[in-house]
């Protein structure tokens, strides 16, 4: 049986599409025969709180569905001073670094690693590059760009060192994973000789399917579902959106909740704020809805939106506001309504203009295209293969 250790930021408890992903990952090379450990930060996120039962402690190592996870000390915070979120990251590295060297035996020969966060995942390269393990980096998102295409980071001598990390990144491994045909034209173009694989965020389907169903009636209710972090830019969305024949039901949690929750205390609008739920949950509440809006504040190169696969499989038809690779997603493969990110005249102006009966027809073949075309389980097993490979 081969061991594989996987490396991330994100497990969980934790929530959201990181944390789901990688569970799914583990859980899906263990279904095929391999032996899988998890190496990750004690749960903060997305709060910046250590989780009740793991405050307190340095380690704790437990059991997930037969996965051996093992949780390192992490400085956890949310905040939005760079150098504290600089500090969080820089604080699993260290405990990362002391684990190798003084617990080296509990990482398999063949490890992967997930980024961003980069300086996560160029601290793990490091390490275990002179370690003699078999390394695959899984790129979720391009970091430093997305960094500066959000505003986070601008263009400067930090900004170059984050570029010469991304290309140490790049050159390491012995095969880079990414979720966008974008990021693997990313690597390719740092590192011609690297090996890659196209690795979509795929979920989980549902394991009982509800049937396509519409409201009788405007209101048109659309849900947003999902980080209320900077990129998204749920507030700006809220202040911004008319909200003429429609509805907006939101749920998640993240830097922006409490500025939100301010906001619709003052505002009139058919606004809704539910917190944060669990995933199962949150499948169930899926069907009582028409539409799911996917935004960010702008297109991220390299940045295509796990919710694009998630809606798709539950029979939720989409409005994209996202730019980028997302967008040719979605119209080829019929999946809802594409509004260039930011153009709220224009968003306005589909939500007006929406009709229940439409809805209900892209409902119809989302299934079946879902299955076909966004299908976790063939992914795993081809991803398999190639690891079983190396």
């Amino acid at each position: 049986m081969k061991k594989i250790t996987i490396i991330t930021n994100y497990f969980p408890p934790e929530t959201g599409a990181a944390s789901n992903r990688i569970a799914k990952l583990a859980l899906g090379l263990q279904e095929r025969g391999f032996h899988v450990s998890v190496i990750c930060p004690l749960p903060n996120y997305p709060k910046g709180k250590i989780f009740k039962g793991y405050q307190g402690k340095t380690s704790v190592t437990e059991n997930y569905q037969g996965i051996e996870v093992i949780r390192l000390w992490v400085y956890a915070n949310n905040s939005d001073n760079k150098f504290k979120r600089l500090l969080g990251m820089v604080s699993f590295s260290i405990s990362f670094f002391f684990f190798s060297i003084f617990k080296n035996r509990k990482i398999a020969k063949t490890v992967v690693i997930q980024s961003p966060p980069l300086i996560i995942a160029h601290a793990a390269l490091r390490f275990l590059s002179k370690k003699r393990r078999n390394l695959i980096l899984n790129v979720s998102d391009l970091w430093p760009s997305a960094g500066y295409e959000l505003g986070a980071i601008q263009k400067g001598r930090a900004y170059d060192i984050l570029e010469k990390i991304e290309k140490y990144n790049y050159e390491k491994p012995q095969l880079v994973l990414g979720q966008s045909k974008e990021i693997l034209e990313r690597v390719k173009s740092v590192v011609p000789q690297q090996e890659t694989f196209l690795y979509r965020n795929f979920p989980q389907p549902p394991k009982e399917p509800q049937p396509a169903k519409v409201s009788t009636e405007k209101p048109v209710k659309i849900i947003y579902a999902g980080l209320l972090g900077i990129a998204q830019g749920i507030l700006k969305l809220c202040e911004e959106i008319e909200l003429d024949g429609g509805e907006l039901h939101i749920y998640g949690a993240g830097a922006e909740k409490e500025k939100l929750e301010e906001f619709l205390a003052s505002s009139k609008k058919p606004i809704f704020y539910y917190g944060e739920v669990k995933r199962d949950e949150l499948l169930i509440l899926l069907n009582d809805f028409d539409l799911a809006i996917v935004p960010l504040v702008r297109s991220i190169y390299g940045s295509t939106p796990s919710k694009i696969y998630e809606m798709a499989h539950n029979n939720l038809p989409i409005i994209y506001f996202a730019g980028g690779e997302g967008e040719d997603v979605i119209k080829e493969n019929n999946l809802g309504y594409v509004v260039t990110p930011g153009d709220f005249s224009a968003l306005n102006e589909l939500i007006k203009n929406l009709e229940l009966a439409e809805i209900f027809q892209l409902k119809q073949h989302l299934k079946e295209t879902a299955t076909k075309n966004f299908n976790i389980e063939t992914q795993l097993d081809k991803l398999s293969l190639k690891l079983a490979e190396i």
